[in-house]
């Protein structure tokens, strides 16, 4: 863009409050999802906060997202907004890979969703849940959040990694992988290479976890013949434009990828699945009556059983615009961007919050209501669990197809219960993944 054509656009809106030298970061660490919703409210469509030194743009409502999410992927940037997954992945995985690798990793990540690979993960799903509650008995109060993160990781371990690891799945790899969680805290956005523990715990953990997943790759590379039915298997297989295969570091860095899609906002939403069908009688008694009439004889949970759901469904599409799994999505500006005049510089960082565009007014009436029966909008990108364009999430099918399995399974066997008071069921909103606060204790007995 010519000098003289930036010169006549006007700039966006700055947000008040700003302090010096960190700017609105200890707004944004303490509770960013009510901090953007916030500049939504005093700038509009266009807001711009200064995080830790990085000039950052909200862009809010239907249009500004529509454009971040389609219409200026060109000038926008992933891997250089999402540095602080580089140490998480591995370096020269996904977002520190060249262009052409990146795309390439992330076909063959979402060639371990393909159709052939959902119809067995469908399979293993229904059986961990089998598994899980096999000691439950007749009734109990559980910490469900805990639970569900164990059992996601379950269910993510086996799909991606195989029944050969999942059953010799030990604390230590559970330990590993939550450091690794623990290391995309806000700050590491700012700067994932700061002297913090937790990041010296992450470093310590995907280095652990290599060596981990090393060893399975050696075991079946020394075996022949063997299908396996996996991710890892697709990982393994897999080739760039020269035919290379992909190497230890790159096959880990997208197993943890794949899992991190896989396992913790699956788990967040299974959590406030099952607390809102406690809270929501007569909605979960439609998803019941559903649930009864499709698998209540004992008709086998099936990938093809799982496609139509339709009550199921809509309850979880309410959940996901209540409680997102990903509040914040985020790229780097790499070329001047002229936004219905407005400039947005290059190397600002832009960004969209599907927590508040879910709870826009104009297009989700009463939006802090829940609401099973709510009509979608016809607006596009309003509503946006997923993200959308062409960079959707690429486990959004795998996500919803766990969940359904998960509930299909569960509900016409238990019904639940809050046992502490409703208001303190609220959404953990300190970190990039939306999960509920802990703890999230539940009653469950079996039906008569």
């Amino acid at each position: 863009m010519s000098e003289s054509a930036v010169a006549t656009l006007k700039l966006p809106p700055r947000v008040s409050g700003e302090k010096p030298g960190a700017g609105h970061m200890e707004e944004f660490g303490v509770n960013f999802a009510r901090f953007l919703m916030r500049c939504n409210a005093e700038c509009g469509e266009l807001a711009e906060f200064n995080m830790g030194g990085q000039q950052t743009v909200l862009m809010s409502g239907p249009q500004a997202q529509e454009a971040f999410l389609k219409t200026l992927d060109l000038k926008l940037s992933r891997a250089a907004a999402y540095q602080a997954t580089v140490p998480v992945f591995g370096r020269g995985v996904i977002f520190d890979a060249p262009p052409d690798k990146m795309k390439t990793q992330l076909k063959i990540q979402v060639d371990a969703l393909r159709y052939q690979n959902m119809v067995h993960y469908s399979t293993i799903i229904s059986k961990e849940v089998e598994d899980w509650i096999a000691g439950w008995g007749d009734e109990g109060v559980l910490d469900f959040l805990d639970e569900f993160l164990r059992l996601t990781l379950n269910t993510a371990t086996h799909c991606l990694l195989g029944a050969d690891f999942r059953y010799k799945l030990t604390d230590e790899f559970r330990e590993l992988y939550h450091a690794l969680e623990k290391g995309l805290q806000a700050i590491a956005f700012v700067d994932p290479y700061l002297q913090q523990p937790i990041f010296a715990a992450r470093d310590k953990a995907r280095e652990r976890l290599q060596e981990i997943i090393g060893g399975i790759i050696a075991e079946r590379r020394a075996t022949s013949g063997v299908e396996y039915g996996d991710a890892l298997e697709t990982f393994m297989a897999g080739t760039y434009a020269d035919g290379s295969y992909l190497d230890d570091n790159e096959i880990t860095g997208l197993v943890i990828a794949t899992m991190f899609a896989g396992h913790h906002t699956s788990s967040g939403t299974a959590t406030w699945t099952l607390t809102e069908l406690a809270r929501q009688k007569p909605y979960a008694d439609e998803v019941l009556q559903e649930l009864q009439q499709l698998f209540g004889d004992g008709a086998p949970i099936t990938f093809e059983s799982l496609r139509e759901i339709p009550r199921l469904e809509r309850f979880i599409e309410e959940v996901l615009r209540l409680h997102p799994p990903l509040i914040l999505l985020m790229r780097r500006v790499i070329e001047d961007i002229d936004y219905n005049g407005t400039l947005i510089a290059a190397g600002k960082t832009v960004a969209i919050s599907t927590f508040g565009s879910h709870r826009n007014t104009d297009y989700f009436p009463d939006p802090e209501r829940f609401d099973a029966h709510r009509p979608k909008p016809d607006t596009l990108f309003a509503y946006i669990p997923f993200g959308g364009g062409p960079h959707k999430c690429a486990g959004n099918a795998f996500a919803m197809m766990q969940l359904k399995a998960i509930f299909a399974a569960l509900l016409p066997r238990y019904e639940f219960e809050l046992v502490d008071p409703d208001e303190t069921y609220q959404d953990d909103l300190s970190a990039m993944v939306l999960t509920p606060s802990g703890p999230c204790r539940l009653r469950y007995r079996k039906r008569r």
